[in-house]
This record gives C-alpha cells, sequence and structure tokens, in this order.
C-alpha cells in the first residue's frame, strides 16, 4: 500500500489553507492579464507543458514549473509555497489527471486563468501489457506488414491507429488514474496542446499576439520534423514490439504502428504481480525483444531483473517527464527515435 497516496489530501488541504493566509498577508491575487513589466506570469505543471509554454511565449512570458527538474513528477507533493505562487500566477497550464495534488490544489484556489490541456489532447486509456500476442512477431514477416504503414497508421500488426483511438478508449481498461495522461510522446498531441496554450495566452495578454504566434509557428514546425523523422525512422523494423519500466509510450506506439509492453502501468511506482512480469517474459521471449528500457527518475530494479532473466540489455528510453540533461523536448525526442531504432532494428 502506498502511505503517500493515503496523506496527500490532508496535505495538500493544508498547503492550500496556508496558501490562503500568505495570500491574504501579501494583497490580492493576480488579475488574470500580464504583469506591470509586461511579462505573463505562468505556472505549469511539469516539462513538457513548460517546454510548450517557453518556446510560444518567448520573452513575453515567466514560466515556473511546479515540479522541481529531475523530479518524478507523477506523485509529487506541493508545498505551501508552491500553492501561493499558483495564487500569484497569471496563468497556470496543466494536465488534469497526472499530478493529484496539483489537481486538488487547483480546485480550491483562486486568481490565476486555468488551462487543462487534458481538454485538447484526446486522452485515451491504454495498457501495460497485450493480453494476445499473436500478432506481435513469432508468426509475422514485420518488414511486409511494416512497409505497409505509413503517416495514417494503417498497419494491421499495430492494430492502434488513429481511427481506432476511439475503441481504444472505449475499451474496458479501467486505470485508477483514468486515461493515459502521457500525451507528450506524440507529437501530433503536442501540436492540439500547443494550439490551446497559443490562444489562451493570446486571450491573456493581446499586445503580445504576434509574438505568440510567431512561437507557435515555428513550434508546430519543430514538432511536424520531429514527426517525421520518426514515420521515417521507424518504418522499417525487425521488430515492433518494445518493452518498458512503464506504461508512458502508449501514444507513441499508436502513432508509429509499434505495441508498448511495460513493467508496470501508468504510475511508474506501481509494483507488479508476478503474474503480470511473467506475461511480459512471455512476450520479450516470444517476440525476440533484446532491450528492456529503464527511465532516468525511476528504480531500473525491476527492468535490470527482467533484463537478467532474459538475455536481454537494458538502455534507457525517456518518458520526458523532465528537462533532458542535454537539450531540450526535441533533442530528448531524438535520442528516444535513435534508442527505439536499435532496440527494435530498425533500417
Amino acid at each position: 500500500m502506498n502511505l503517500s497516496r493515503l496523506r496527500r489530501p490532508l496535505a495538500v488541504t493544508a498547503a492550500i489553507a496556508l496558501a490562503g493566509s500568505l495570500a491574504a498577508c501579501g494583497g490580492a491575487a493576480s488579475s488574470g492579464t500580464s504583469t506591470d513589466d509586461g511579462i505573463l506570469d505562468v505556472s505549469v505543471s511539469f516539462y513538457p507543458i513548460q517546454y510548450l509554454v517557453e518556446t510560444i511565449g518567448g520573452d513575453a512570458v515567466n514560466v515556473t514549473s511546479v515540479t522541481p527538474v529531475n523530479v518524478e513528477p507523477h506523485d509529487f507533493e506541493l508545498s505551501p509555497a508552491d500553492v501561493a505562487a499558483l495564487e500569484k500566477a497569471d496563468l497556470v497550464a496543466y494536465a488534469s489527471g497526472f499530478q493529484t495534488s496539483l489537481d486538488e490544489a487547483l480546485a480550491q484556489i483562486d486568481g490565476p486563468t486555468v488551462l487543462d490541456i487534458s481538454n485538447a489532447v484526446d486522452l485515451v486509456h491504454h495498457e501495460g501489457v497485450e493480453h494476445d500476442h499473436e500478432h506481435e512477431g513469432v508468426e509475422h514477416d514485420h518488414e511486409s506488414e511494416e512497409a505497409g504503414h505509413d503517416h495514417d497508421h494503417e498497419s494491421e500488426e499495430a492494430g492502434h491507429d488513429r481511427d481506432h483511438e476511439s475503441e481504444e478508449a472505449g475499451h474496458d481498461h479501467d486505470h485508477a488514474d483514468g486515461a493515459d495522461p502521457h500525451f507528450w510522446l506524440d507529437p501530433e498531441r503536442m501540436i492540439a496542446a500547443a494550439n490551446a496554450i497559443e490562444a489562451t495566452l493570446e486571450k491573456a495578454d493581446p499586445d503580445n499576439a504576434a509574438t505568440y504566434q510567431a512561437g507557435l509557428a515555428e513550434l508546430v514546425t519543430t514538432l511536424n520534423g520531429i514527426d517525421e523523422d520518426y514515420t521515417t525512422g521507424l518504418g522499417s523494423c525487425e521488430r515492433t514490439t518494445f518493452v518498458t519500466s512503464h506504461s508512458a509510450f502508449g501514444y507513441l506506439a499508436d502513432r508509429y504502428g509499434l505495441t508498448q509492453v511495460s513493467v508496470s502501468g501508468v504510475d511508474p511506482e506501481g509494483e507488479p504481480s508476478p503474474a503480470e512480469l511473467a506475461a511480459v517474459k512471455e512476450v520479450v521471449q516470444a517476440t525476440g525483444t533484446t532491450t528492456i528500457f529503464t527511465e532516468e527518475l525511476v528504480s531500473p530494479e525491476t527492468a535490470q531483473a527482467l533484463a537478467d532473466e532474459t538475455g536481454a540489455t537494458t538502455a534507457v528510453l525517456s518518458p520526458m517527464e523532465s528537462q533532458p540533461e542535454a537539450g531540450d523536448y526535441a533533442a530528448g525526442m531524438s535520442a528516444n527515435l535513435e534508442a527505439l531504432r536499435t532496440a527494435l532494428a530498425c533500417k
């Protein structure tokens, strides 16, 4: 049982109460318009949204992330100072259902404009482990199937094209955390999020509309380039199944005709049962998987043990929940593509 989750509602309530007293001492909350220096103060939940706002806003925005660098954001607990900072922001941009303590804080504060990006990015449910593996590699000629999958994602093997995402959302997966929140690993969904952010910035600060429009155009060009690189780079691979520490890559898998299998579910702190580990091991062996992917902010112990048992190696595939050590979101996605190409033996 995760005791930190049991404590969370009490901790957030206390933080909100203290933040209220701090706000009372410090004066009225922000009106939701740009500050006296012409800079819009924006609080964001974590790095991918920070990247979007900073790229679109440029010098017209001052962006603060609630989640510190190199901290796993799923279960990050807001402090009283964090909640007080939210009260003072002009705009808060976040994705609901990803950070429970932030959801609870935003439901009880007044002042800033609040943008929930989840409403713009068509979230669906994803399973960590596929239980029907007949399509995953042993009995199929992957190269011939992969050659037929294009930007419209018509690969029969993947079974996850964009037209079928509504069916995926209707499945009885019933995750405790709701729909999969990891939209930012799909460049197309990042473009949808970017459009929502730009519209909100422009409404809050019309004097800098030209800056926001130019930033959005540059960002869309970058994201379309990432999408093209992935479509080409993953277009012809020996394998199409990849194994990860936690189920963060469902949208990426959907978009590029791949199958994600994960040791843990959407929550990286979830402990897999022996039966779930056995199921993942079976997939590794059936598909000829040679790489078990770990990530920077979560212990690699279970993934390493699985690799040791199956003769696989480990490599890092970043869920991009914190800023990469080298570069930005685009650099991190490029590194992920190379890691996938190596693991899947792509041509």
